[in-house]
C-alpha cells in the first residue's frame, strides 16, 4: 500500500477545521451578568455564572439564560399611618411614600432554579408588575404600623405588639432596631423576604426618595418660614454687624482725621508761633537797628551840637574877649580923654544935653518935697545938693555911654563891620 502525502495533508486540514467546530458545539459562552442553566437527560441541572463557558451536549441537554443583574423597581406607596390622638383614639394621617427598591436573584442554585422557573419564565412586563405589587402591598402594611413622625425620624419608640396587621409584618417591625435608619425600608425588607424567596429573589435595599403628607408639607412650610425668619435674623444680624463694622471703620477714620486735623492745627499753631517769634525778632532787630540808628544820629547830632556849641562858645569867648579888649581900650581912651580934657569934656556934654533934661529935672524938683536945712555955712541948700547929685548921675551916664561906644569924643561914627573899640576913626 502506497503512502499518499496529499491525503494526509487533507485529513490534517479537515481535522483542524472540524475539531474547533465540534468543540464549539459543546462549549457555550456565558456573558457577564447572566446565568446559564443546562439541564441534562434525566433532570439534573448545571448552573454556569458568567463570564465563563457552559458545557452543553447537543440533543442531550437543554439550556436557558437568566439575568443576574439587580432589578430596580419604582414604588408609589399611599396609605394611612397609625397615629393616635392624646386620648388614644385613632387619628391616621394620609401619607405618600416615593421609593425605589432593588432586588436580585439569590446566590444559591436552588434560588436560581426557582427564579428561572417562577419569575423569569414570565414576560418582562409581568415581572415588573409582580415585584411592584408585592413591594407596594408590603410597604402599605408597613406604613400602617408606623406613625407620621416615625417616617421622618428613626429614633421614635413605640409598642409594636399593640399594632394591628399581619403577624409577619408585626414581627418584622418588632425586629427592626429603633436606632436604625429607614425603619420603613427595614420593615418592608423583613415582611417581603418570604414572598421574594418564593420567587427565587432577595431584597437588597429600599431607597425612600420622598415622604409626602399634609402635615409634613405644613411642617415643611413652617420650617421654611422659620428658616427664612432665621435667615432674615442672620442676615439682619450680619447687616448689623457689617453696619457696626462700617461705623467702627468710619469712626476710626474720623478719629484719624480728627487727629490729623489736630496735628495740622498744632503744626499750624507752631508755624504761626514761630512766625510770630520771627516777626518779634525782626521787630526787635528793626527796633534795635532803629535805636542804633537813632543813637548814632543822636550821637552825631550831639557831637555836631557839641561842636557847634563849642564853636559858638569859642566864638562867643572870642567876641567876649574882643569886646572886653575893646571896652578896655575904650575905658583907657575915656580915661585918657578925661585925663587930658578933664571935667571940661563932661561939662560940654552936659551943656549939650541940658536942654533935653532941664524940664525933667525941674519937674522932679518941683515934685520933690525938699527941706532946706542950713548948716555949716553951705548956702546952696537942699536944691543945690539935689542938683549936684543929678549932675553926678549925668556924668556917670555919659561915662557909661563912652565906654559902650554910644558916645564919641569927636562925634565921629564907627566904621561899618568894625568892632566897637571906643576909638575915633581916622579918615
Amino acid at each position: 500500500m502506497d503512502f499518499n502525502p496529499f491525503a494526509v495533508i487533507v485529513c490534517v486540514i479537515i481535522a483542524v477545521i472540524l475539531i474547533p467546530v465540534i468543540i464549539s458545539r459543546f462549549l457555550t459562552t456565558v456573558d457577564a451578568g447572566t446565568i446559564r442553566l443546562v439541564s441534562r437527560f434525566g433532570g439534573s441541572t448545571s448552573i454556569f455564572k458568567g463570564p465563563g463557558k457552559a458545557i452543553e451536549v447537543p440533543l442531550l441537554t437543554t439550556s436557558t439564560t437568566i439575568p443576574s443583574k439587580a432589578i430596580n423597581i419604582d414604588l408609589d406607596i399611599a396609605d394611612q399611618t397609625a397615629d393616635v390622638d392624646r386620648t388614644g383614639a385613632p387619628k391616621p394621617i394620609k401619607v405618600r411614600v416615593l421609593a425605589s427598591a432593588i432586588v436580585s436573584v439569590g446566590d444559591s442554585n436552588e434560588m436560581i432554579t426557582t427564579a428561572a422557573n417562577k419569575f423569569f419564565s414570565k414576560p418582562a412586563q409581568e415581572q415588573t408588575a409582580t415585584l411592584s405589587d408585592l413591594l407596594t402591598s408590603t410597604g402599605r402594611r408597613a406604613v400602617n404600623l408606623l406613625n407620621h413622625d416615625e417616617l421622618f425620624s428613626s429614633k421614635a419608640q413605640r409598642d409594636i405588639s399593640t399594632l394591628p396587621g399581619a403577624p409577619e409584618v408585626v414581627r418584622a417591625a418588632a425586629a427592626v432596631p429603633v436606632e436604625e435608619d429607614d425603619r420603613l425600608a427595614l420593615i418592608i425588607k423583613g415582611a417581603c423576604s418570604r414572598e421574594l424567596q418564593d420567587l427565587g429573589l432577595v431584597f437588597n435595599s429600599l431607597n425612600i426618595r420622598e415622604v409626602q403628607s399634609e402635615v409634613a408639607e405644613a411642617r415643611r412650610r413652617q420650617s421654611a418660614v422659620e428658616a427664612k425668619a432665621n435667615a432674615d435674623i442672620v442676615a439682619a444680624d450680619q447687616e448689623r454687624r457689617a453696619r457696626e463694622a462700617q461705623l467702627g471703620a468710619e469712626q476710626a477714620i474720623n478719629d484719624k482725621q480728627r487727629d490729623l486735623d489736630q496735628r495740622k492745627a498744632e503744626n499750624a499753631a507752631t508755624v504761626a508761633e514761630a512766625e510770630a517769634k520771627k516777626q518779634t525778632a525782626l521787630a526787635i532787630q528793626r527796633e534795635a537797628e532803629l535805636k542804633a540808628t537813632q543813637i548814632a544820629q543822636a550821637s552825631a547830632d550831639a557831637a555836631r551840637i557839641r561842636i557847634q556849641a563849642e564853636a559858638a562858645a569859642d566864638a562867643e569867648a572870642v567876641k567876649v574877649r574882643t569886646l572886653g579888649a575893646a571896652q578896655a581900650d575904650a575905658i583907657r581912651a575915656v580915661n585918657e580923654a578925661i585925663r587930658q580934657g578933664g571935667d571940661a569934656y563932661l561939662a560940654l556934654k552936659q551943656l549939650e544935653i541940658l536942654p533935653q533934661i532941664t524940664p525933667a529935672i525941674a519937674g522932679a524938683l518941683a515934685n520933690a518935697r525938699l527941706v532946706n536945712i542950713s548948716g555949716g555955712g553951705d548956702s546952696r541948700g537942699a536944691a543945690g545938693a539935689a542938683t549936684d547929685q543929678i549932675t553926678g548921675v549925668i556924668q556917670t551916664l555919659l561915662a557909661t555911654q563912652l565906654v559902650s561906644g554910644q558916645l564919641r569924643i569927636d562925634n565921629a561914627p564907627l566904621l561899618p563891620d568894625a568892632p566897637d573899640t571906643g576909638k575915633p576913626v581916622k579918615k
